[in-house]
C-alpha cells in the first residue's frame, strides 16, 4: 500500500509521454550566406608610367631687401604678412644729408659753369691771336688745356649730383617684386649701414618643385619629361609641368637624386609645402586594370576574386602602378573578366555571393 504513490506517479510520466510528439526540426541552410558585392570587369586601357616621389616647393622669387644707403629709419610702412606690389614703399631712411648734399652739387656746378664759360672765352680769343700772329701757338695750347680740365671738373660734379640723386631716391626703400613679407627687421629709430637687411620678401608667383629619387630612377629620369603634381594645399588640382634640372649629384645625407621642376602657380600653393609629384616615364597601350579595391592581401598573397556562376574563385595576380584609383594587373588577369569590386575585402576561395544591383537612374 505503500507504493501506490509511486507507482501512479510513473503511470503519470508514461500517459505523458505517449501523448506528445517531438516537434521536426527546422532545416538550416548549407553554408555561410552569400556575401553582397559589387563588380567590375576588368578593363585594358593605355596607362602612363610614372616615377612617383613626395617632394618640396620653394620659391624662386625671394628677395631679401637690403639697404642701399646709410642712415637712420624714420618710418616703417609694411610689417610681416602683408601683401605687397612691386615698387610699393616699405620703409624711408633719412634724407636730410641727401638734401644737403644735393644743394652742394647745385652750386659747384654752378660754380664750374661760370669757369668752364670764361675758359672757352679766353681759348678762343687766344686762337684769334694766334692767327693774326701776335702770341704763340703754346699760349693758345695752355688755354685750350685749361679749358678741357674745366670741362672735366663740370661733368665729374654732374656724376657727383647724379649719385647724390640716386641716393636721395635710396631713402625710399621698395618693393622689388610683388609678395608677401615673411620677415620684417628693421624697426623706426634703426640706424642701419649700407646693406644691412631690412625685409625678407616671399613671392609665391614662380615655383620649384623639388623631387627626391633613389639613385636607381636616374637612367629613367631626364629633363623635359611631364610631370603631374598634387598637394593638400589645392585638394582635386592637378598641375601639370615638366623636369626642368636633374641635379648631377646625389645628396650626401639622403642619398637622393634632386629632380626640379618648375611651375607658375595660381596662389594655391605655397612656399615650404610638399607635393606629389609624378613623372611619366612611359606609357603602356594595353594594360589591365582593376580598382584598387578589387585587389586585397591574403596569406596566398595578392588576390582578386573572380565572380562566376555565384561564386567567388580567388586568383593570384602581380599588380603594377597604380593610377587614379585603378592598379595595373600585370600577371594573372585578363581583360573583360568579371570582379568583386566592393566587399572584396571579405570574400574566401568559393564563397557564395549575392551581386548588388546597379541604382537605376531616375527618369
Amino acid at each position: 500500500m505503500r507504493l501506490a504513490p509511486c507507482v501512479t506517479l510513473f503511470l503519470a510520466i508514461g500517459l505523458g509521454a505517449c501523448g506528445s510528439k517531438p516537434e521536426p526540426a527546422a532545416s538550416k541552410p548549407a553554408g555561410p550566406p552569400a556575401t553582397l558585392i559589387t563588380t567590375t570587369t576588368a578593363a585594358s586601357i593605355a596607362l602612363d608610367v610614372t616615377e612617383d616621389s613626395l617632394g618640396s616647393l620653394e620659391a624662386l622669387i625671394d628677395p631679401k631687401v637690403g639697404a642701399e644707403v646709410a642712415g637712420r629709419v624714420i618710418a616703417v610702412h609694411a610689417k610681416s604678412g602683408d601683401q605687397v606690389k612691386k615698387g610699393q614703399l616699405l620703409a624711408e631712411i633719412d634724407p636730410t644729408d641727401f638734401h644737403t648734399q644735393g644743394q652742394a652739387d647745385a652750386a659747384e656746378i654752378a660754380r664750374l659753369e661760370a669757369l668752364v664759360a670764361q675758359a672757352e672765352r679766353f681759348a678762343e680769343r687766344q686762337q684769334q691771336l694766334v692767327a693774326q700772329g701776335f702770341i704763340s701757338r703754346n699760349g693758345a695750347d695752355d688755354a685750350l688745356a685749361q679749358r678741357d680740365a674745366a670741362r672735366a671738373q663740370l661733368a665729374t660734379a654732374r656724376a657727383r649730383s647724379s649719385a647724390t640723386r640716386n641716393n636721395l631716391g635710396r631713402s625710399k626703400v621698395t618693393a622689388p617684386t610683388e609678395g608677401v613679407i615673411e620677415v620684417q627687421i628693421v624697426a623706426a629709430g634703426d640706424y642701419v649701414k649700407v646693406g644691412d637687411p631690412l625685409y625678407r620678401l616671399i613671392s609665391n608667383r614662380i615655383l620649384k618643385a623639388h623631387l627626391p629619387y633613389p639613385e636607381s630612377a636616374a637612367a629613367r629620369i631626364r629633363p623635359g619629361q611631364p610631370v603631374r603634381l598634387t598637394s593638400a594645399q589645392a585638394p582635386g588640382q592637378v598641375i601639370e609641368g615638366t623636369v626642368e634640372q636633374v641635379k648631377p649629384t646625389v645628396s650626401e645625407t639622403s642619398r637622393a637624386l634632386d629632380v626640379q621642376v618648375r611651375l607658375t602657380n595660381d596662389g594655391s600653393l605655397l612656399a615650404g609645402g610638399t607635393v606629389n609629384g609624378a613623372i611619366v616615364t612611359g606609357r603602356k597601350p594595353a594594360a589591365v586594370v582593376v580598382p584598387e579595391q578589387s585587389v586585397v592581401l591574403r596569406p596566398a598573397g595578392k588576390v582578386v576574386y573572380v565572380i562566376a556562376d555565384g561564386k567567388a574563385r580567388q586568383r593570384i595576380v602581380e599588380p603594377g602602378v597604380k593610377q587614379g584609383g585603378r592598379i595595373e594587373i600585370v600577371k594573372g588577369l585578363t581583360a573583360g573578366e568579371l570582379v568583386a569590386e566592393d566587399g572584396a575585402g571579405f570574400l574566401s576561395d568559393g564563397a557564395a555571393v549575392t551581386v548588388k544591383a546597379a541604382p537605376t537612374a531616375k527618369p
